[in-house]
Formats: C-alpha cells, structure tokens, sequence
C-alpha cells in the first residue's frame, strides 16, 4: 500500500521543529529513523497530514557527559550507541540492551529517540531508561520539560508528550566504576520483540547493594521498573540475597497479558527464572570484583 497524501517539512533547527509540530495542532509525526511510522504510513494506520522529518537537525545528534550523566541526543543512531567506547565504560548495560534490537539494518537507521518516544512495551531501550533512572528533555515553543523515565509511559504506545512537544535529549545518570549490569530476553528468533525480558544495575559497597536499578519489558502495557525487587536488594550482604525469593517480588510488580504468542502465565514462569538466574550470575560478577 501507499500512505495517505501529507505534507512534509525537514526543520532544520528545533525551534523550527517545534513551530511545526505548533503549528499542526496534533495532525503531525515526527520522522526520526522511520522504523515504525513508514510501515504505519504505508498500511494507513497512521494518517497525519504533515511529517515533521527531524534529520537534518545537527543539534538533536550525538553523545555528551554532562553534570552527573551522560546525555543522548534523538538522533543518535542506534548503531552509534554500541560503537561508543564511553557508552561502553560507562553505561555498559545500555549498550547490550541495544544491541538487541531488531538487526543490523534496524539499528544503522533506528534512532535512541524514537525507540523512546514509540515506547513499545516489548522494546529494550524503554525499559533500559525507566530501570536506569534516565531523564527525558522534551520542548515545545512554550518551553522545556524534563520528564523522569518512569513517569513518561503512560499506556501502549502513550506517552506525557503533548502534540507540540519534541524530545531533544535523553540523560542517564552516572552509576559507579564497576557497577554490576544484568541483561536477559527471550524471544522466538534474534531481532524480534522480547516476549519476555529484564534490564538493570546493581552497584556494590562493603559487599552490600547500594543502589539497584532493575526494568521489565514484555512483561506489561509499559516498560515497568521492580520496584519490590529495588528494595529487597538495597543493604543487603552478597552472600544473603535469596535471588528466587528476589524473583518474585519483582514478578510481583508486572502485570503480563496473553496474546497469540504466549500467555500470561508463560510470563510469569519465564520471568522469574530469567530474573533469579539472571540475578545469581550478575551476583557472582559482583563477589570476584
């Protein structure tokens, strides 16, 4: 199929873009890498009558420490993230996660932006903002807001982002030098959406957990952080962590759904053994460093 007729500008500033998406009244799409809204546009699931085509906009690029965080602009490819060598050192879980998404091809073009802004509830890089505690700048021409990862999601598909609104930044908080990073999905063939998954951080002082940052994806309408399981780590001893009574408390926070691929209950099974042997592995890690 072919899309619906629309009209279409390439701003070359954010101010442009913000006047754009102003100017539209809610009838815009945002054009980042393309990878969900050409096929939405193709199949005339999605319909605006102006595409607001980002790309050209240097300033939404690239990659830069800021105040306590390392800050990720839009269009930063997602191939970008995993040749970053701070990215590497730094956010080391970040780059794993995205290294997951779809393939090679998806990622040379998918932006860190738009796999933001999509949420989609099975996708690794929402899950892996929400569980790191990541920031996400958006701006309009009334101004900017910085909306906390874990308040952005509001549904499938749904964010706080009002029709004016652009993001211009994604910020991730600096997490200690040898932090523990956990990573694990499950999908029916590599590049395809995680039927189920979980993303974190763990960081360790005097052989206790004193910072835990842990996300599921796949498992509910939203990428949703365990927050119980966040808890229960906190102080305690390496060596006294229960990692399967761990698991179910961050069971305990998700809210599975069947649909033709698994079902809720397959979910929950597979959830908690992924965590709790996630969980035992990443524990390990932190007692030989």
């Amino acid at each position: 199929m072919k899309p619906a007729p629309f009209d279409y500008v390439a701003p070359a500033t954010i101010d442009e873009a913000c006047a754009a998406l102003a100017e539209a009244g809610g009838g815009a799409r945002v054009l980042a890498g393309g990878q969900t809204l050409m096929p939405l546009l193709n199949l005339r699931m999605s319909q605006p009558f102006i595409i607001v085509d980002i790309n050209k906009i240097a300033e939404l690029k690239g990659i830069a420490r800021g105040d306590g965080c390392t800050r990720i602009g839009p269009m930063t490819r997602q191939c970008e993230v995993i040749a970053s060598e701070a990215l590497a050192r730094d956010l080391p879980v970040l780059v794993q996660a995205v290294c997951h998404i779809g393939h090679h091809q998806t990622r040379n073009r998918g932006t860190v932006g738009g796999s933001i802004a999509l949420g989609e509830p099975a996708a690794e890089l929402p899950a892996t903002a929400v569980a790191l505690g990541a920031t996400i700048e958006v701006r309009s021409t009334r101004g900017t807001r910085h909306i906390p990862a874990g308040e952005f999601y509001l549904g499938p598909y749904m964010n706080a982002l009002d029709a004016d609104e652009l993001v211009t930044g994604v910020s991730f908080p600096d997490w200690p030098k040898g932090h523990i990073t956990l990573f694990r999905e499950v999908a029916q063939r590599p590049g395809d959406f995680a039927l189920v998954g979980m993303v974190g951080a763990l960081s360790v002082e005097g052989g206790r957990i004193a910072r835990a940052g842990l996300g599921w994806f796949g498992m509910g309408p939203t990428p949703i952080r365990a927050k119980a399981a966040e808890q229960t780590l906190l102080g305690l001893p390496l060596d006294r962590i229960d990692t399967q009574a761990v698991a179910e408390r961050a069971i305990a926070d998700t809210a599975p759904f069947d649909e033709h691929h698994v079902s809720a209950e397959y979910r929950r099974t597979v959830g908690a053994r992924i965590f709790g042997r996630t969980l035992r592995e990443a524990l390990k890690t932190g007692e030989l460093a």
